[in-house]
């Protein structure tokens, strides 16, 4: 077995049969740059270990790439011939031209050198040619394959996103003895895009036959290629643009005004010759299998069985076997045999201790103040494959923020600050030496970019929207907050959340430089951009580096814990998703929320007053010591009672109580207190929160803010707008489209009763969802046998509060009856409904003996008072443990739903169809009007089937979808 369950990959693909299109005409070469593949299977997948204890992460998501593009392919327009490319040996001609190329790459990942075999084994298991040669490197291979090819007419498509290779896009051969010469295109598997033509312009800016001029100018700091210094890669661009080519740029040089440029271009001219030599791809290499030899044939499932057997691959076994989709779909295993093998360890296989880390060193920080440096970190970065960073801004709100700096981590106390904002903000100020923005923005963004080295952040969705807004869309991410949340959400009551400052403390035994120490407090506090650059470099060093040790410890757990399933299936996609709605924003009508505003402000007001003639005097209704002694002392109600401060309880419980005796005041406080609250938090706040320059509210999403794995959201909080209330759909009002567009809500219809009836086992609700019932009525029936809107209040009020774990107490309260009567409508519903109390049984007594609860893809709420011997702690845990598990399953849901939504609308042509929001079971899109009808249901299909393939539900996902000009509107 896998040491971690495998990871999922979402697509719908068959094996099985022909990899090649059988109706093909012409024939078609694709030529896989395995390479890639290898690097970014190895990055985007946790570490596994095979049942021998050897390494084999990448082996598999090597495994699941290869066989989802040959069925991709299958199912578009199919190769007829197929092989992989891989490189063989560190050295070809071109160390012999220039004896530093590629003399900066460090060894790989000491797990993946025993991967490497493996992963050739693997491509020969799919009975595909593995195609390597000693002392020449495989892009030569490729463009010798693809160039002659072409020429016996046949197309060609590269697998692969290598600038380099870029250079043979559009190469077509010239027609010869009446055979139609063919033509070389590029497909990025992981952005699923065809590269022509056009899509190079677009890139380089110049046609792909000029690729290699502007690779020669710009140099490349991976491959150690020289360039020509200073010269990055718009610059090149320019040059190439206007002077037609790089040798008429070099000749170009001593004619321009004096510059910089001049001088580099004149000085590095034999460089840049140089350069051109090594970035040109040899087309003449010997073809070590001839091209008829590639031609693809059914698969053979002897070998590939025995290849996932002997590695432990059981979900590609399963697909081979059952042929019921490609590995990219995990197996569908029950939810009790998935729990087992996520927390299995592999008979026999174990893991390498982490090495000890020496003390944070601040004096080992470096500032970086030059281009010249920068590229020697980013180089070294590119090198590592891994890397953690972070960014320094002017402010909390991640669309308005101002990027100071950034700063980067390599490994313990290896990391630097490159500031890019420091200085005051008066224009006469005195700015410290530093890196032009842009300029480092520009070298920075391939590495950001780059598939092949992974980001490691912490609460990085804020990061990748500051950078977003400059251009740069930062992947592959992990983030160290989130894999904290997924092992220890609730575990420890001493760790509130899941801050750097806190995990630093926790696992580093380290304390984090604190923000007011560097920055200031109260009147006196500066911004970061004006702190002097060696206290700034630092605390943000600091930052980088704490995030990479977070990292090295925390991320070995996923596996070890059963946490990898959570966080790859379900939260590290989220991240981008919900950055990008941010990013997005939603409007609102400030014309209409100060309208809804003012009238609140008058509503608040007549409650004042009838509450102050209510209760025979004026006092101040928001003090809770003024309302008790007006309630209990000066009125005579009775229920009042006193806490430690002598001073009286006026909670919402106490009011309620209140008004169900028929106290006017108390009803009248309640409405005060609930007008008082929204006016402040919304129809003020809004106003407040509108972006000044995009003229949207953009709500900041917490994706560790609820155990159970709910989003939460802040400044505003959208979570909280009463949901079937007046008032509250006076509020959706607010929020509207753009014109030429409406907004469309989809919200799960009783989510989490489907969910009750299918982790509990409950025939009955199961029966009644199936038929599209009213479940409330059907449960009046059940409890009451007959059902009126009374007993269905009941019903409604008793199915929620059971899977609460409310007390008869509880209960009685809700319902306004007494305890006993309480007791015996609880007793009702098991003896009706056996399953819900044999869950209730169960989870508990998995709680109290583990520690934690469980969703149906896997995560762990904590609940550490569980067996507490104070009953009132004991007794909450107890009911939250009974709720978390149905809770944190349908946040899973929807989470998926919304990591699914976008490929999903994009493959079904809906590219101007953006989701905004998420609040509880809700998800809300804008999109043009036109594209209601098409749009509506893929977005039902999506949340009905997002819990797929993982978990398969015995109960219909009901989904209720609107559309208006408001979020009103479209309830």
């Amino acid at each position: 077995m896998l040491r971690a369950h495998e990871t999922e990959i979402a697509a719908d693909a068959a094996p099985g049969g022909c990899y090649g299109n059988a109706m093909a005409t012409k024939q078609h070469l694709y030529l896989v740059d395995g390479s890639a593949y290898i690097f970014r299977a190895y990055h985007r997948l946790p570490p596994l270990t095979d049942p021998e204890g050897t390494p084999v992460g990448a082996v598999y998501g090597y495994t699941t790439m290869l066989w989802k593009l040959a069925d991709d392919l299958h199912k578009a327009d199919g190769p007829t011939h197929l092989a992989v490319v891989l490189d063989k040996a560190s050295t070809s001609f071109r160390n012999e031209i220039y004896s530093e190329y590629k003399a900066n790459r460090p060894e790989p990942p000491e797990d993946l050198v025993p991967q490497f075999p493996l992963i050739r084994d693997a491509t020969r298991a799919f009975s595909l040619p593995c195609i390597e040669e000693p002392d020449v490197e495989a892009d030569d291979i490729i463009a010798s394959y693809a160039r002659a090819a072409t020429r016996q007419g046949w197309d060609v498509t590269i697998v692969s996103s290598d600038k380099d290779l870029m250079q043979l896009v559009g190469k077509c051969a010239e027609p010869d003895d009446g055979v139609e010469g063919g033509c070389i295109d590029m497909l990025d598997t992981m952005k699923n895009q065809r590269i022509d033509v056009p899509e190079v312009e677009e890139k380089f800016g110049v046609a792909p036959e000029l690729v290699g001029d502007v690779l020669a100018l710009m140099g490349d700091s991976v491959d150690n290629i020289p360039g020509i210094y200073g010269v990055g890669p718009k610059t090149a661009t320019k040059l190439i643009q206007e002077h037609g080519d790089l040798e008429g740029a070099l000749a170009a040089a001593p004619a321009m005004k004096k510059s910089k440029l001049k001088e580099r271009l004149i000085e590095g001219a034999d460089m840049a010759r140089l350069s051109r030599v090594l970035v040109t791809l040899k087309e003449d290499c010997p073809l070590p299998v001839a091209l008829d030899d590639l031609k693809l044939d059914a698969i053979p499932p002897g070998p590939l069985a025995a290849f996932l057997d002997r590695h432990g691959f059981t979900s590609l076994r399963k697909r081979l076997d059952t042929g019921t989709g490609s590995p990219a779909r995990t197996t569908e295993l029950s939810p009790a045999k998935q729990e087992t093998e996520a927390a299995a360890p592999a008979e026999g296989a174990s893991r390498q201790p982490l090495p000890d880390m020496p003390p944070c060193d601040h004096g080992a920080y470096e500032c970086v103040t030059s281009l010249e440096a920068l590229d020697r970190w980013i180089e070294r970065a590119f090198a590592a494959r891994l890397v953690a960073f972070d960014t320094e801004t002017s402010a909390l709100d991640a669309m308005r923020a101002d990027l100071v700096g950034v700063s980067l981590a390599l490994g313990p106390n290896d990391a630097c600050y490159i500031p890019l904002g420091h200085g005051g903000t008066d224009m006469f100020a005195e700015k410290p030496e530093q890196i032009d923005r842009e300029k480092a923005l520009e070298r920075l963004k391939p590495l950001l970019e780059s598939d092949t080295v992974l980001k490691v952040g912490q609460n990085a969705k804020y990061d990748l929207n500051v950078l977003a807004r400059h251009g740069i869309a930062v992947a592959p991410v992990d983030d160290t907050m989130i894999v904290s949340f997924c092992l220890d959400a609730g575990r420890d009551e001493n760790l509130r959340g899941h801050g750097m400052d806190e995990l630093a403390e926790r696992h580093l035994g380290h304390s984090c430089i604190p923000f007011k120490d560097v920055c200031g407090t109260g009147k006196k506090a500066i911004s970061f951009a004006e702190v002097a650059l060696d206290r700034a470099t630092c605390y943000a060093a600091e930052d980088a580096e704490v995030t990479w040790r977070l990292h090295r410890v925390l991320k070995p757990r996923l596996s070890d814990e059963g946490g990898t399933r959570i966080y790859e299936r379900v939260d590290r996609p989220l991240i981008p998703v919900v950055a990008s709605m941010e990013r997005h924003g939603i409007r609102v009508d400030r014309e209409k929320l100060a309208g809804l505003s003012a009238q609140f402000a008058e509503e608040i007001g007549a409650l004042e007053a009838e509450i102050h003639g209510l209760a025979g005097e004026s006092f101040t209704i928001g003090s809770p010591k003024q309302l008790g002694e007006i309630l209990f002392d000066r009125m005579g109600h009775k229920g009042g009672r006193k806490g430690k401060s002598g001073q009286y309880s006026t909670d919402q419980s106490v009011l309620e109580d209140l008004a169900a005796q028929g106290v006017a005041m108390a009803g009248k406080v309640l409405d005060w207190r609930q007008l008082s609250k929204l006016r402040s938090t919304y129809t003020e706040a809004l106003q407040a929160a509108i972006n000044p320059d995009t003229g949207r509210v953009h709500t900041s999403y917490s994706l560790v803010g609820a155990q159970t794995g709910r989003l939460s959201s802040t400044d505003p909080n959208l979570q909280n707008i009463p949901i079937r209330t007046e008032i509250g759909r006076q509020i959706r009002d607010c929020f509207v489209s753009e014109a030429g567009n409406v907004l469309l809500a989809a919200d799960y219809s009783q989510i989490e009763l489907r969910l009750a009836a299918h982790m509990a086992d409950v025939p009955e609700l199961k029966d009644a969802f199936a038929a599209g019932e009213d479940i409330h009525a059907r449960t009046a029936t059940e409890m009451f046998g007959v059902v009126d809107r009374d007993t269905r209040a009941r019903a409604k009020t008793i199915n929620f509060a059971i899977l609460y774990g409310i007390s008869r107490w509880g209960l009685a309260g809700r319902l306004g009856v007494e305890p006993d009567e309480a007791q015996a409508m609880i007793d009702r519903y098991f003896e009706r409904f056996p399953g819900i109390q044999r869950y209730i049984v169960a989870t508990l007594e998995k709680v109290r003996g583990c520690g934690y609860s469980e969703t149906l893809f896997g995560r762990k709420t904590w609940f550490p008072r569980i067996n507490s011997k104070r009953q009132a702690e004991r007794q909450g845990s107890e009911r939250a443990a009974i709720n978390a598990p149905i809770q944190g399953t349908s946040a899973d849901i929807i989470k998926r739903a919304m990591v699914r939504m976008g490929p999903a609308l994009e493959d079904a042509g809906l590219r101007h169809v953006r989701m905004l929001l998420q609040v509880h079971d809700e998800l809300v899109f804008e999109l043009p009007e036109n594209d209601v009808a098409a749009a509506g249901p893929v977005i039902e299909r999506v949340m009905a089937e997002a819990a797929l393939p993982s978990v398969r539900i015995d109960v219909p996902m009901g989904i209720e979808i609107g559309s208006g000009t408001s979020w009103g509107a479209a309830h």
